[in-house]
């Protein structure tokens, strides 16, 4: 007979605390995913059914009148289209940059390492100011183009930390020096070997950046005068404050309750529209996420 595995039963205390934590676990997870429900939910239910509550769990009154008036505006299509350009050029720009730093930092022999490090570290805690960072935008020639929206903050000292510190406890020495007796610079070693390897925090990075340039907003609000080159968070926040500014000049009481009908889903689904893109990109890379938390915790 082969071995056979025996499992003790659990005490009792183990027992308890297993229920409780499921308890516990599954309360929070309904206090998450109830407002998740409930505004996409709303976004699909008619504003009278919004206005007066009526909307629980499941849409009420199935209508899409709130997102033909998030579409029905003339440059919402242009401002997703300058969203994704955005998002997609400076992500690949912070990982690029990102990636090329931490990796120079994280060699030992680098001269003067802990003297940059300490610069970027500075970085993180004290900065000019938002009227010397405006003059240093003005001056460089980005005011009002695609370069004011993808290249100040093109490396996330926060993120470079993650990466270095990653780079450093996961690619030992040893196999940079038997890359090297191989003939391996150091821009074969990198590209060939390093990069490779760092694919879930080259993950995490991504999704910070993306995240971070699908949102932005305030940079686009004080950068970017042409209205062809704005993102779509300023559409979206145009068509909010419009809606209720609209609604409150009208004076027709039975024109005004439809506005304000309007405007109650309107938010609902100016949420959804904002928030899908950037959560159906998450699947994509989940599958690295759940690799990085596993690395290290087995040694062969």
């Amino acid at each position: 007979m082969g071995n056979q595995l025996t499992f003790a039963k659990s005490p009792r205390s183990d027992k308890v605390f297993y229920i409780l934590s499921g308890i516990v676990l599954t309360v929070i997870l309904l206090a998450v995913l109830y407002p998740l429900l409930f505004v996409l939910s709303a976004s699909f239910s008619s504003g009278s059914a919004v206005s007066t509550g009526k909307v629980l769990l499941w849409p009420v009154d199935f209508s899409l009148e709130g997102y033909k008036a998030v579409f029905k505006h003339k440059d919402i299509l242009n401002s997703y289209g300058n969203t994704f350009l955005y998002t997609i050029l400076g992500t690949i720009i912070n990982v690029c940059m990102v990636m090329t730093c931490a990796y120079g930092l994280s060699r030992k022999k680098l001269k003067g390492r802990n003297v940059f490090m300490f610069i970027f570290t500075f970085t993180m805690f004290f900065s000019g100011g938002l009227i010397p960072f405006y003059l240093l935008i003005k001056d460089l020639g980005l005011m009002n183009s695609i370069g004011a929206m993808v290249l100040p903050g093109a490396l996330s000292v926060y993120n470079m930390i993650i990466a270095r510190t990653f780079i450093t406890n996961t690619i030992p020495d040893e196999l940079l020096e038997a890359a090297q007796i191989d003939g391996c610079n150091d821009f074969q070693f990198f590209f060939s070997f390093v990069l490779p390897l760092s694919k879930s925090v080259i993950a995490v990075i991504t999704l910070f950046s993306a995240v971070t340039h699908w949102n932005a907003y305030f940079n686009a609000l004080m950068l970017l005068n042409d209205r062809s080159l704005y993102p779509l968070q300023i559409i979206l926040r145009e068509i909010l404050v419009l809606g209720q500014v609209n609604a409150n000049m009208i004076m027709d009481p039975e024109l005004q309750e439809a506005m304000a009908n309007t405007a109650a889903v309107l938010k609902y689904s100016l949420i959804v529209v904002a928030s899908v893109p950037i959560l159906c990109f998450y699947p994509f890379i989940q599958k690295y996420f759940v690799k990085g938390v596993m690395i290290g915790s087995l040694k062969g």
